[in-house]
């Protein structure tokens, strides 16, 4: 399959008390993470950036994993999401109002465990919550060879 389209994203985390969480998105009747395809010239990361904070208003992320990313494979009629991991140190998200939509492009938010987000999002964001959760674990991810 071709790739059509792309998008950026973020894998958001942040500790409690008793586990890592992450942040899903809801909209219609569909679960998500934070993403958005590029402006002109934007770098990917610049837009997973970007538009993790148009989405939730988190800005003040930091990147303690580096810039390493996982890619969904294609779906969508083509479209591949590439997604990087970010932490929050705060657990309080707006879902301010898109301008190009005037309401905002979500409906909810929450704050759940990796096992939670695999029940919630597409089986397409499994190979990038398993990546993820085994980066911010520090638990080594099995070779597939």
């Amino acid at each position: 399959m071709t790739v059509t389209r792309r998008s950026s994203g973020l894998v958001v985390v942040r500790r409690t008390r008793a586990q890592w969480r992450c942040l899903v998105l809801r909209a219609y009747g569909n679960w998500d993470l934070p993403k958005g395809t590029p402006e002109p010239g934007e770098e990917p990361l610049q837009t997973a950036l970007r538009e993790t904070a148009e989405e939730t208003g988190l800005s003040a992320l930091t990147m303690p994993w580096g810039d390493d990313y996982r890619e969904t494979e294609p779906y969508a009629k083509g479209k591949v999401a590439r997604f990087y991991i970010a932490l929050s140190d705060e657990g309080t998200v707006s879902l301010p109002v898109s301008a190009e939509l005037g309401r905002p492009e979500h409906h909810a938010f929450r704050w759940v465990s990796f096992a939670a987000a695999l029940e919630l999002l597409p089986p397409r964001f499994g190979p990038i919550l398993r990546w993820a959760q085994s980066v911010v674990e520090g638990i080594a991810e099995k070779d597939p060879a």
